[in-house]
């Protein structure tokens, strides 16, 4: 009887558990910034209704179809991610959300 030892893989077990908390951390840093968005657009909510002259359910609208185009994009974004790699169209919904955000951030004039 020969006892053979098991196949040893490329990754070692001892930096498994690194590397799912790695993915972890990541993981709940996308679901951060997708509460944050969305706790912004609750906080404008009044200026725009505002601004606008938006009514109650005119309101409800705009948080409507906010959450629908995520949902769309979160499709969209799992689809594509399985045809090209999860971790590659992640990195990349990642640098076009804070993009996003750094060109609110952008002064502008008013019209006027």
């Amino acid at each position: 009887m020969s006892t053979a030892s098991p196949a040893r893989s490329s990754d070692s077990p001892a930096s498994e558990p690194r590397h799912k908390s790695l993915i972890l951390v990541a993981v709940c840093l996308g679901q951060f910034m997708i509460q944050l968005d969305l706790t912004i657009v609750n906080v404008a909510l009044p200026s725009i209704g505002h601004d606008l002259g938006a009514s109650v359910s005119d309101l409800q609208w705009v948080i409507d179809g906010y959450s629908l185009a995520v949902a769309s994009l979160l499709l969209i974004g799992g689809r594509v991610g399985d045809r090209s790699g999860h971790k590659r169209v992640y990195l990349t919904g990642l640098v076009v959300f804070a993009s996003g955000r750094g060109c609110a951030r952008w002064p502008h004039r008013a019209a006027g």
